[in-house]
C-alpha cells in the first residue's frame, strides 16, 4: 500500500517509520524545510511518571519501549534513559508523593520515594532546597533539535520512503478507491492511504471536521540557558508538577498550598533537562484561550530560572533563548484525536504535551488499524 503522510513533525515522522516497518511504501510531505512547530519546540521528554492512569499510562508505557526499540536500530537518534525526580519542597508535596506510590499502578511507573540523601546518590548535583523526591526510572529523554534528522536520514535508506520538504498541502482527496494530496503549486500526489498529521493546524485541512472536535491549541514558554559545567544525571520537575499531571490525582493533592501567584498567573511548572550539549531546557507555561498573546512574558522566564537555581543549589547559567510553541490538545483526556476522515484518509491530532513522549504508539496503533 503506498501511504501519503502530510506533516513532518514528530507524529509523521513516527508514522512514516511504523508504516515502513509494516511493509509500506511511505510519500512524507512537509509544508516547512523542515518542521518548525511543537516538535522541535518542546523538552524532548518521554514522560511516563505523571499519565493518567489507564490507556494513557499504557500508551506512554509501549511508547518508551518504542523509543528505545528505534534508538536500537538507529543509534544516531540520542535517547538517554536518564530518569526524572521530581522534587518535594514541603511537607504537604511529600504527602502527595506518599500517597502516590501507594497507588495501584505505581509499579507500573517504577516510582521510588528517596530521601534527599538517596535524591543526590542519584543526581548529586542537586544540592539544593528540597526535603524528598520521587524517581521513575521510566523516563527519558531524546534531543528536539536533531531527532526528526536522524530519523529521516535513516528512512531515506529504504527505497520505499520518499521525503518532499518545502511541499504545502491545501486539499485531501478521496473517490473510495484512491487518495490524492493536492499541493499548493497544483501538483496532484496520489496514493492509497492518507495519513493526516497537521500539528495545531486546525483551520486548514478538514477544518469543518476540527470546528466541532473536543480540541483546543495551548501556547506555551520555554527557555535554554548557557552550558551547565556540571552533569544533570536525571530530569527534574518541581512539586507544581503534580498539579498539572494527572497520575498524581490523589487526595492529599487538594490539601497543597496555593501556588505562587506568578505559577499560578501562567499556569506553571517547572521541567528541565540537560541537553547533550550541555545547555539547560527549562520550562513551561501554558495559556489556553486564543488569541495568544504574541510576546514573550519576562516574568516566567525570571520565576523558573530562579525555581530551579533553589532546588539545584547553586545559581544556573544565565539564559541565552527563549522562545514559545503551540500544541493542539484533546480536552476530553483522551490520548489524541485519531478521527477517520474517509474509508482511506485518517487525520491524527491533540496529543497536546504528550506528543514527544507518545507519538511512536500512537503512530503504532495508527498503523496496526490500517493493517
Amino acid at each position: 500500500m503506498k501511504i501519503i503522510i502530510v506533516g513532518g513533525g514528530v507524529i509523521g515522522t513516527t508514522h512514516a517509520h511504523e508504516a515502513l516497518k509494516a511493509g509500506h511504501t511511505v510519500v512524507q510531505l512537509e509544508r516547512d524545510h523542515d518542521a518548525r512547530s511543537a516538535s522541535v519546540r518542546n523538552f524532548g521528554l518521554v514522560w511516563v511518571s505523571g499519565r493518567k492512569s489507564g490507556v494513557e499510562l499504557q500508551t506512554s508505557i509501549r511508547a518508551r519501549q518504542l523509543w528505545e526499540e528505534i534508538h536500537r536500530e538507529i543509534p544516531t537518534m540520542l535517547f538517554r534513559p536518564n530518569g526524572s525526580l521530581t522534587l518535594a519542597v514541603n511537607e504537604a508535596e511529600l504527602r502527595v508523593m506518599e500517597e502516590s506510590v501507594r497507588k495501584e499502578d505505581a509499579k507500573d511507573r517504577k516510582w521510588e520515594l528517596l530521601s534527599k540523601a538517596d535524591t543526590q546518590k542519584i543526581n548529586p548535583a542537586l544540592r539544593g532546597k528540597y526535603l524528598a523526591s520521587l524517581w521513575c526510572p521510566l523516563d527519558a529523554a531524546v534531543e528536539p533539535g536533531s531527532i526528526l534528522h536522524s530519523i529521516r536520514e535513516h528512512l531515506l535508506l529504504n527505497e520505499n520512503y520518499m521525503w518532499r520538504n518545502n511541499c504545502e498541502v491545501v486539499d485531501v482527496r478521496s473517490d473510495g478507491g484512491k487518495v490524492s494530496a493536492v499541493t499548493k503549486n497544483g501538483e496532484v500526489i496520489e496514493g492509497d492511504y492518507l495519513i493526516h498529521c497537521p500539528g495545531a493546524d486546525h483551520s486548514t485541512i478538514f477544518k469543518e471536521q476540527f470546528d466541532s472536535a473536543p480540541i483546543r491549541k495551548v501556547r506555551l514558554q520555554m527557555m535554554s540557558t548557557d552550558v551547565f559545567d556540571e552533569v544533570l544525571t536525571t530530569s527534574i520537575a518541581d512539586g507544581d508538577s503534580m498539579r498539572y499531571y494527572p497520575g498524581y490525582e490523589v487526595p492529599a493533592l487538594d490539601l497543597l498550598p496555593p501556588q505562587d501567584l506568578i505559577a499560578s498567573k501562567n499556569h506553571m511548572q517547572l521541567l528541565l533537562v540537560q541537553r547533550a550539549d550541555g545547555t539547560l531546557t527549562i520550562g513551561d507555561t501554558h495559556e489556553y484561550v486564543e488569541p495568544f498573546e504574541f510576546k514573550l512574558k519576562e516574568e516566567p522566564y525570571t520565576y523558573l530560572h530562579d525555581v530551579a537555581s533553589r532546588l539545584i543549589g547553586r545559581r544556573i547559567p544565565p539564559i541565552i533563548n527563549r522562545w514559545d510553541g503551540v500544541y493542539s490538545q484533546r480536552v476530553d483526556g483522551a490520548v489524541c484525536d485519531r478521527r477517520q476522515i474517509s474509508k482511506n484518509i485518517v487525520s491524527i491530532t491533540g496529543p497536546g504535551g504528550r506528543g514527544n513522549t507518545l507519538a511512536p504508539a500512537i503512530a503504532e496503533e495508527t498503523i496496526k488499524e490500517i493493517a
